[in-house]
């Protein structure tokens, strides 16, 4: 009798996997600890959360619904490793989880950009979490999920997005309750809202264990640029 061959776990996730595509592009990453680096941007659609300044609202609704081995083929064509799965909020997707083990079993570095109100415990462990926790200009802080802290690896980051001096006055709070400065802390003022000498000078005075950062591919290609 023919041996009847069984296909890999992750052969059968391709076939059955689809998500709900924005865009995928390759450009520099620019924010977290790895600002500056080429990286290819998974981005996909739909979100859990409104907050008031987000910059990406063309992502709640439309994109295109894509396969997972498309998905990949297309991030392979950039030949660009370090890779970085964001949103909207990428985890709104079920199907994302799948994509994020494709990635890593691949053999690329994986970033994962979430807001934190949805679980992460689930997500693959080889891939690092960029957590965003809402500040309360934000108009969402009541939906952060504050057990996500208990399953963030070393290597992970925290990201506040700063609208105001109140916003920054919560956060430096928060960091130092939850105790947050075992991982890397980025604060990030709203673009075109906080002034960003003011929050890196706030920073200076209260010797806040944080890194300050901007947006750096909206001073190279603009606010309202899109796929870059």
């Amino acid at each position: 009798m023919k041996k009847q061959l069984i296909p890999h776990p992750s052969a059968l996730i391709s076939r059955l996997s689809m998500l709900r595509v924005t865009e995928i592009f390759h450009s520099i990453q620019g924010e977290s600890s790895h600002a500056g680096r080429p990286c290819v941007f998974v981005r996909l659609t739909g979100c859990n959360l409104r907050c008031r300044w987000c910059d990406s609202e063309y992502t709640f609704t439309g994109g295109e619904r894509m396969p997972l081995d498309a998905i990949m083929e297309r991030v392979h064509s950039y030949g660009c490793n370090l890779v970085e799965v964001t949103g909207g909020e990428p985890l709104a997707q079920a199907e994302c989880l799948d994509l994020i083990q494709r990635l890593a079993d691949e053999g690329f570095e994986v970033l994962i950009e979430t807001s934190g109100s949805i679980d992460i415990a689930p997500v693959d462990k080889r891939a690092k979490i960029i957590l965003d926790i809402k500040c309360p200009g934000s108009g969402e802080a009541e939906k952060n999920l504050w057990s996500n802290l208990e399953h963030l690896k070393r290597e992970d980051e925290i990201k506040f997005v700063i609208a105001d001096r109140a916003d920054y006055e919560w956060a430096r709070k928060i960091i130092q309750e939850r105790k947050l400065q075992r991982w890397t802390i980025l604060l990030s003022p709203v673009w075109g809202e906080m002034d960003m000498k003011s929050l890196a000078e706030w920073m200076l005075v209260d010797r806040l264990p944080a890194r300050f950062q901007t947006q750096l591919h909206k001073h190279i290609w603009g606010a309202e640029a899109r796929g870059v």
